[in-house]
């Protein structure tokens, strides 16, 4: 593990030497992650992205793409874009990525079941904030939004999400 990597345990982020606590999802941490067992998957993972709310937060990075009201994820593993990014109007299971909390003003994208996702694997593994501290996620990362934002520019093109 090297500094630059966010390094994931129950209870805490590590990332650049520095520790910020943080929620995993409320099925634990799992070696066999699937579709809607609320866990967080044990590994290695690449960031591939990060998407944020142009309406409502600065852009975060030059990386980022800005979240715009008609884009969702879809999560229906019978569908071949299962684990990506799509575009309403989309009639199969789906996350709204332009939420009316402030869930997903920021998102970074992780490389978990994507871009060739296994049916069933589970989909829509983000760093995202958090509810409230302590509060589990579906499966996802949460932190506090000022750690968000703190950590989001400082990633680079080789840091990985290590979860323990």
């Amino acid at each position: 593990m090297k500094p630059t990597d966010l390094v994931v345990t129950p209870t805490h982020l590590r990332f650049l030497n520095r520790k910020f606590p943080c929620s995993i999802g409320k099925g634990g941490i799992r070696d066999d992650k699937k579709e809607g067992d609320g866990a967080t998957p044990r590994g290695t993972h690449n960031l591939v992205g990060v998407l944020y709310r142009p309406d409502r937060i600065e852009k975060p990075t030059d990386r980022a793409k800005p979240i715009h009201p008609r884009d969702l994820w879809s999560d229906d593993p019978s569908q071949p874009d299962y684990n990506q990014q799509v575009q309403a109007p989309y009639i199969y299971s789906h996350e709204k990525l332009r939420r009316a909390d402030p869930l997903y003003n920021l998102v970074i994208l992780t490389d978990w079941n994507w871009p060739n996702a296994v049916k069933d694997r589970g989909s829509a593994i983000f760093i995202h904030r958090w509810r409230k501290p302590g509060h589990p996620t579906e499966g996802c990362i949460g932190l506090r939004p000022a750690d968000l934002a703190w950590i989001a520019p400082r990633l680079s093109p080789t840091t990985r999400l290590i979860v323990l």
